[in-house]
């Protein structure tokens, strides 16, 4: 199995040296921070691909590409939080179909490996994002940093991913997963300065719970059991 295709290589080699530095960048930033900014990586990448669609697919929709692609990417962006869930429901269930066949082949039950992997993706909905976001940005990553180095160092990325499939197999398998845990790291660590003694803490606030008085301030006044409520004095 070939996680770094040679044929996606031999395609992508004659990239320009700026578009590889932002591949480069755009996959740290997709490795690093793909939960804390999950819902900007959903729009943009269902707005690309309604956007790309329509571009492949503008004499089926009977019109002219740039109003096709245009219109389809628009629609998209707009109802891609909406389908933020659907789309995790599919791609789970993808994943897991490919997953079982690959291992277990003898186990012909499609619709059963679908839903099931469809099911525990929108229940584990943000570790599968995080999942998904650590695996997209080591693909990104290593497929810009080959055809950079080609390049730059006049390397063959073709000949070396023929050559070295293990290797890059194992690199992209390892960086996966160490993306995986600096993200739930970085969520455990916001989650634990949200609840941090100085915080404001939102639940008493939303109660009416009165805030602790600061040092100078005025002591607020008593409120009496059985009191009349003030009225305003004639001029």
């Amino acid at each position: 199995m070939e996680i770094i295709s040679p044929e996606i290589l031999a395609d992508v080699r004659g990239l320009s040296v700026g578009l590889c530095l932002t591949g480069l960048v755009l996959g740290l930033a997709l490795w690093l921070l793909g939960w804390r900014r999950y819902r900007f990586w959903v729009v943009l990448a269902i707005t690309c691909l309604g956007g790309a669609y329509g571009l492949c697919e503008a004499p089926l929709l009977r019109a002219t590409p740039a109003v096709a692609g245009t219109l389809l990417a628009l629609s998209a962006g707009v109802l891609a939080l909406s389908l933020a869930r659907v789309f995790a429901f599919a791609i789970a269930g993808c994943t897991a179909l490919v997953t079982v066949q690959s291992l277990v082949p003898s186990w012909d039950q499609p619709l059963v490996s679908f839903t099931t992997g469809g099911l525990l993706g929108v229940l584990l909905f943000r570790l599968w994002v995080m999942a998904v976001t650590s695996v997209s940005g080591t693909l990104l990553v290593v497929y810009s940093g080959l055809c950079l180095a080609e390049r730059l160092a006049k390397l063959d990325a073709v000949g070396f991913a023929e050559k070295h499939v293990k290797l890059l197999n194992w690199l992209c398998g390892g960086a996966a997963v160490l993306g995986l845990l600096a993200q739930l790291l970085l969520n455990r660590r916001q989650a634990a300065g949200a609840r941090k003694p100085g915080a404001p803490d939102k639940h008493k606030a939303a109660e009416g719970k009165p805030a602790e008085a600061k040092k100078g301030d005025a002591p607020a006044p008593r409120r009496k059991l059985l009191s009349w409520p003030p009225f305003r004095k004639a001029g």
